[in-house]
């Protein structure tokens, strides 16, 4: 029996990243994965969902190149082509971390693992089943789409986010079941293919954990891009009709039907307790339940990423793998990290730390100040000035408890919010910092000096 340091199991983001800082910490480390590398991120998520966003991006860009005194005639495109870049991207990657775990000596086991109390796992690879020990591990085995019973919905045929970024045609018509973050990225790109899109959400607003500000300009901008949202709005259940899927709904006790091509079930995501149904750890709810330093209720055995809830996002699971492994090799694990949020819809929005509504609630006195980007040089020069940025801070000491941004490329500056929290920075400070002219991110500074009261060109 082969034995090691540590074993991971599930090699997603949250698992390769954990296994390459063990093995630079000295430790003989496997990996069992037994699907693919890089996870539901790579494979089925993040990856393929900013790569046909992108697609859609430039699409949209020819399509109003007009603007920019750029005349372009009949464009076309190939969902066909779309699909093989995306999957030629995914390859990629892929195969760079096949490279990164070679590199760090890492034994990688591709099969699927059972793990038990004693911390042996049993992997069953293609030909035969192998049993390896570990003195410590690590589950990281992700999560699955969450497909709720809804009435009818077994009738009709339906993708979720593991297939619907290897769809074959584009459709006419697409109902989107759930109004959160993967519903609306994928309403996002096909909107821009030319789609018919219809977004059905329960709660009251769009991707409802977000600050109310955003979600309010990102359903407004969604609306005009033609993308159809109910809000508040109950699926009742499906019938399939001639080809077509018949979506029966219902709000304030009315009922409503849409009749769709396609429809696509995004209502949240489960963990995947594969290969751990039999081990006695304790749950909270129906997330593992672990301690500060992501250990479990059995010494020795800790679990990371979707597997534990919380934000279920690819660098929350990667930073829960890092801090497994500093508690395995005797490193100080400090409180709960600040995990910046991102939404890749169109236009994007990026936050850290607390809503607005979460600061009231927690008991700050909070002072808020937002500034609109439609006065941006940088934005207007790229005629992508809708959005702005919003600054939540405890009134008394200026410290930021939260940052929000909404508008084009906003995920790629949301690190300045984020830094600024990490360390434990003030408003004053961030207006005392010198931003590039002429940027989008320089919104940032005149956020902060507009709480200030030092506001240059907003007050």
């Amino acid at each position: 029996m082969q034995k090691f340091d540590v074993a991971i199991v599930g090699g997603g983001p949250g698992g390769y990243v954990a296994a390459i800082r063990a093995a630079k910490q000295g430790l003989n480390v496997a990996l069992v994965e037994g699907r693919d590398l890089g996870g539901t991120c790579l494979n089925r998520g993040c990856i393929p969902s900013k790569t046909l966003l992108k697609h859609a991006e430039v699409l949209d860009q020819i399509k109003n190149a007009q603007a920019f005194g750029i005349t372009v005639n009949d464009v076309s495109y190939s969902i066909e082509a779309m699909v093989k870049r995306k999957n030629t991207v995914v390859n990629t990657l892929k195969n760079g971390i096949k490279g990164l775990l070679k590199q760090n000596k890492i034994k990688v086991f591709e099969g699927y693992g059972v793990v038990s109390e004693n911390k042996t796992i049993i992997i069953s690879l293609a030909n035969e089943n192998t049993t390896i020990l570990a003195e410590n591990i690590i589950l990281a085995t992700g999560s699955k789409p969450f497909v709720p019973p809804l009435p009818g919905l077994d009738e009709v045929s339906y993708h979720t986010s593991d297939t619907i970024f290897d769809i074959e045609e584009v459709p006419s018509k697409l109902v989107i079941v759930g109004g959160g973050v993967i519903g609306l990225e994928i309403g996002c790109i096909f909107n821009r293919l030319g789609t018919e899109v219809e977004v059905v959400e329960m709660a009251e607003s769009i991707i409802p954990n977000e600050d109310e500000d955003a979600t309010k300009f990102l359903t407004k901008q969604l609306k005009k891009s033609g993308i159809s949202i109910h809000t508040g709005t109950k699926i009742t259940g499906f019938k399939p009709n001639n080809g077509k899927t018949i979506v029966e709904m219902e709000k304030n006790s009315k009922k409503q039907m849409i009749e769709t091509d396609n429809v696509l079930v995004a209502v949240g995501r489960e963990p995947n307790v594969t290969g751990i149904e039999d081990l006695p750890i304790a749950f909270e709810g129906k997330f593992v339940d672990i301690n500060q330093s992501m250990e479990t209720s059995i010494s020795g055995i800790y679990a990371i990423g979707d597997l534990v809830g919380g934000y279920q996002l690819a660098h929350a699971a990667s930073e829960e793998g890092i801090r497994a492994v500093k508690h395995i090799v005797g490193q100080e694990v400090h409180g709960e990290a600040i995990i910046p949020r991102c939404v890749y819809s169109f236009p994007e929005i990026a936050s850290v730390g607390l809503t607005e509504t979460e600061a009231k609630k927690a008991g700050y006195q909070v002072k808020v100040k937002k500034v609109d980007l439609a006065a941006n040089g940088k934005a207007i020069t790229a005629n992508e000035n809708n959005g702005f940025m919003k600054i939540i801070a405890d009134e008394k000491y200026g410290e930021i408890l939260g940052v929000v941004m909404v508008g084009a490329h906003v995920t790629e500056m949301i690190s300045a919010g984020t830094a600024f929290m990490h360390l434990e920075g003030t408003v004053e400070e961030i207006e005392s910092m010198v931003f590039p002219h002429p940027t989008v991110s320089e919104a940032l500074f005149e956020t902060a000096a507009a709480w200030m009261g030092n506001g240059i060109h907003y007050n």
